[in-house]
């Protein structure tokens, strides 16, 4: 195999909570990780030297060694003395620093194309182990499908399969800082915390509604506040025919579940008409072939 051509999944948080900050900065989390239909997509060409080279649709993304996807294929090499070199063609379509992991589930894809290109045959967990030394959320992207997700964001549960629906999602035209995010939250007695548990009881009796009706991400609580154009796409989505809306990771991107696709494309032309979009994509769940 001299080729390899892959899809780079993106993911939503069906829920998202901050349990505590850790003496070393880190902040311990529960999440509920969704992949999605919305993919970005990787080409991988062995080349005969040893050189990494990135080519990629988005002028202002880095190419070096401060791309993750850089950083996944030279951990291959060093890991495996692999001394050939690869060409990688990044066609990017999920946001960019838009709480949907496309950063990670590109490093992810990466490692999983190394390894099948250099016929390695690295099983999931060795990929996973691997993948968390270059993010907290790449172990997840590999895994993908539905999952919670504790510690750091390193430890993964898999769960049942969310029951299918329309997933709409609407970035409005700025980039959010996770660092700012989490460095700004406060957690207290009058936190609002999600019900995880809850969402978690649903998702094992397949009670859709029940789940939606319990969704909530606790770092909303901090880019709300600052973008409250996020809050007015959440509005817009439940008044066009969403039954759940929900901003992704520490945003700014915010998704909609619909149980219609009538309802959900209309609302897919609504947001591409108007101002509060930027980027707006209508897709579906997604469960992992690997």
């Amino acid at each position: 195999m001299n080729s390899i051509k892959l899809k780079a999944h993106a993911k939503i948080n069906l829920g998202l909570d901050v349990v505590r900050r850790r003496e070393d900065g880190y902040h311990e989390v529960r999440m509920i990780m969704q992949t999605i239909g919305l993919y970005d997509k990787l080409t991988i060409n062995r080349t005969n030297n040893n050189s990494i080279v990135i080519n990629t649709n988005l002028h202002y993304l880095p190419t070096d060694e401060n791309n993750l996807v850089y950083k996944a294929v030279s951990l291959i090499q060093r890991e495996y003395h692999i001394e050939q070199g690869v060409y990688i063609n990044l066609e990017k379509k999920i946001p960019v620093a838009a709480g949907m992991a496309g950063g990670s589930t590109d490093a992810a894809t990466a490692l999983y194309g190394m390894s099948r290109l250099f016929d390695l045959n690295l099983k999931k967990p060795e990929l996973m182990k691997l993948g968390l030394r270059l993010g907290a959320d790449v172990p997840y992207c590999i895994m993908r499908g539905t999952a919670l997700s504790e510690g750091i964001g390193e430890i993964l549960t898999p769960l049942p399969s969310f029951p299918a629906c329309q997933v709409l999602i609407v970035k409005p035209g700025l980039s959010v800082s996770t660092k700012y995010v989490y460095e700004n939250l406060k957690l207290d007695e009058t936190t609002k915390h999600p019900d995880i548990n809850g969402i978690l009881t649903c998702i094992r009796t397949r009670d859709l509604y029940g789940a939606i009706g319990l969704f909530g991400n606790v770092l909303e609580n901090v880019t709300i506040k600052e973008y409250p154009v996020i809050g007015e796409i959440k509005d817009k989505m439940t008044e066009w025919g969403a039954i759940g809306a929900l901003m992704s990771g520490s945003g700014p991107t915010v998704f909609g579940l619909f149980d219609d696709i009538k309802k959900a494309e209309k609302a897919f032309y609504q947001f591409k008409v108007s101002e509060l979009g930027k980027q707006v994509f209508l897709t579906d769940l997604y469960q992992p072939y690997y």
